[in-house]
């Protein structure tokens, strides 16, 4: 079970390098884990080897010392889609009263702006180890393809001649009535 649902939520994720996410043989059960695989992420909620700190992952239940609601945390009805939304969600907006890299928390916190800088220029010396002749897609590229226009048939609903205009009865109905008209004949 846990193999076939995971083919199906991995297979269109394949191509990005970005993370990574490694399952158990208790999937759905439990938990995956979730690394970046992009270097020096500057991040309240990022570890420096890359690992997440995020309520989602963490195992299912309660936990006294976390202050997490078992609510927040891993239940089955988790999947990849819904925990890639949710490292998104907490990359653009970090909690940073659980954080995994407290000096990037504090600077968040405390001067925005210089946390912003300190981001933007690991960003940019992260672009140095891009090979060249890479071209990046752009967000045209990315978007995805346009709906095919439906052509929409006329007469779809036009009633023909060969209906019957008795919506929601069936013929079930009909012979009940019947029956009630050979009662009051008797009586």
């Amino acid at each position: 079970m846990a193999q076939k649902r995971l083919m199906q939520e991995l297979i269109p994720l394949h191509k990005e390098k970005w993370a990574e996410m490694k399952f158990s043989e208790d999937y759905p059960y439990q938990p995956p884990t979730f690394r970046f695989l992009t270097r020096n992420i500057y991040h309240p909620n990022v570890y420096t080897d890359g690992n997440l700190c995020i309520s989602i992952l963490h195992r299912p239940g309660d936990d006294e010392q976390s202050g997490e609601l078992a609510s927040e945390r891993w239940n089955v009805l988790h999947g990849v889609e819904s925990v890639l939304r949710s490292v998104l969600l907490l990359m653009d907006d970090p909690e940073i009263n659980s954080a995994a890299n407290v000096d990037a928390s504090v600077l968040y916190r405390d001067d925005r702006q210089e946390y912003d800088a300190r981001a933007r220029a690991l960003v940019l010396s992260s672009q140095a180890d891009v090979p060249k002749g890479l071209s990046m897609p752009t967000p045209a590229q990315l978007a995805p393809a346009p709906q095919k226009q439906v052509d929409d048939d006329p007469d779809f609903w036009n009633a023909t001649d060969d209906e019957d205009a008795d919506f929601g009865t069936s013929d079930s109905d009909q012979e009940m009535g019947d029956f009630e008209e050979d009662e009051t004949e008797q009586d």
